[in-house]
């Protein structure tokens, strides 16, 4: 195995695109230094970004817009109080990863490119509307969080491309957002079912809403009709029943020993409600 250190994007870039073989980029190392231990998978190359200037940086934009570079950390993350204060549930998605050793090094990209159903991040990414910039040898282009994702272990990157930055909108006023899961341990278990919920409130009433799963199918699902149920609603008793049976269907999960089909579904839609009434609150302030 080749390791390099690129101290540029560029020539990171150039790495991948031109190295032999299999080839993973190094952040945290949480996931991929764990498949190396354990013979799971072993790339041809290694490259390591954590040298590259940025990428360490949490920057908020002139439009109120975040951006979050590819090695920043959960615990910066959530050491971050302006971050922590607009986007609690995504900084909360992220925090629940791991133990506090593993805060100090897992990535909210690393966590993204693992491509697991049950990464407890990327559905709160996809709630919030995140997007990512992916950069190779033909450029760059933006692609919003719920396409990268293309089926367990495997993302829509292709050979020599490389997120490069993630992109959170600009909260905006009377908005909140908030991530659950369902684990079978009180903490660092891996997410039987996760939901998060991102609304945006005039007056009482809720103007616009994102409701994203995870670990119910092979991907992080974006549900539109969980979204539409609440939409117009002040979030009675109606319109959570109609999110929960919405979420409810949305759902494609299988039977294993952690859950099954059927209990993965009815525990996605008493989530959906719970994470509602939470945002919502947030909302309110």
């Amino acid at each position: 195995m080749d390791y390099h250190t690129p101290s540029t994007i560029n020539e990171a870039i150039n790495l991948a695109a031109n190295a032999p073989g299999s080839t993973r980029f190094l952040a945290g190392g949480t996931d991929v230094l764990v498949q190396l231990r354990a013979d799971i998978f072993t790339p041809d190359t290694l490259i390591d970004v954590k040298h590259i200037n940025g990428v360490h940086d949490i920057t908020q934009n002139r439009d109120g817009s975040w951006r979050i570079g590819i090695a920043v950390t959960g615990a910066e993350m959530s050491e971050h109080p302006s971050l922590s204060e607009a986007w609690p549930g995504v900084v909360e998605a992220m925090d629940l990863v791991g133990s506090t050793q593993i805060q100090g090094r897992a990535t909210l990209t690393g966590n993204l490119c693992n491509g697991s159903p049950a990464a407890d991040s990327v559905p709160a990414m996809i709630a919030a509307g995140m997007t990512a910039t992916i950069t190779g040898p033909d450029g760059s282009r933006e692609l919003a969080i719920e396409n990268i994702p293309t089926g367990p272990g495997k993302t829509c990157l292709a050979k020599g491309e490389m997120i490069t930055s993630l992109t959170i909108p600009a909260r905006g006023r009377h908005g909140g957002d908030a991530y659950l899961r369902f684990i079978p341990r009180t903490e660092m278990d891996i997410a039987v079912v996760g939901v998060a919920v991102n609304l945006q409130l005039d007056g009482d009433e809720i103007s616009q809403a994102r409701v994203a799963l995870g670990a119910v199918a092979p991907t992080a699902l974006l549900v539109p009709e969980a979204a539409n149920a609440i939409i117009g609603t002040t979030l009675d008793e109606a319109a959570l029943e109609a999110l929960a049976n919405a979420a409810s269907a949305a759902c494609k999960p299988i039977d294993d020993k952690r859950g099954t089909i059927k209990f993965r579904t009815h525990v996605a839609g008493v989530l959906a409600k719970r994470v509602a009434r939470l945002a919502y609150t947030r909302a309110k302030g």
